[in-house]
């Protein structure tokens, strides 16, 4: 699976580790950030990558700040982006299951970097059941064209 990497100046060592683990999950990596820890701004890091998933230049992408939130408000703004921030296995399982999240936001600042492996492994192993799920995927897409998702039927 290609992967694009982003973060910002808190989440870089973080997502350094990161890099290196999914490297050897068999996983082509591309980090869209600069992780010398200077600081940078969120957005510009969540648009790099969610760009990548957006165009089909990417399968998925993973960003890491502080807290993991700026990123998820950030990356949500993309049309066909769906940005999850979990911060257990649970939540990384169900916006996969449930969501069909293409997009993982983590938190350097709360996750220790065991933590952040495990729930990485989980998103990424963890496919999209689809079923009811679907019907409000559209929903989703219906809202990005700013149309009233309720008048989508079955």
């Amino acid at each position: 699976m290609k992967i694009a990497l982003g973060c910002d100046h808190r989440g870089a060592v973080a997502t350094q580790a990161l890099i290196a683990h999914l490297k050897a999950d068999g996983h082509d990596v591309e980090p869209v950030s600069d992780m010398n820890g200077a600081m940078t701004d969120y957005p510009d890091s969540a648009y790099a990558a969610c760009s990548r998933v957006a165009r089909g230049e990417a399968d998925r992408a993973i960003l890491i700040c502080g807290t993991g939130i700026g990123m998820c408000i950030a990356a949500n703004k993309l049309r066909g982006i769906r940005a999850a921030l979990a911060q257990d296995e649970l939540s990384a399982q169900l916006s996969r299951t449930h969501n069909d999240a293409n997009v993982l936001c983590l938190s350097a600042d709360l996750l220790g970097h065991t933590l952040v492996k495990r729930i990485v492994d989980t998103w990424v192993r963890t496919p999209f059941d689809g079923g009811r799920h679907l019907r409000r995927l559209h929903k989703i897409e219906a809202i990005e064209r700013g149309e009233d998702p309720s008048n989508l039927r079955a």
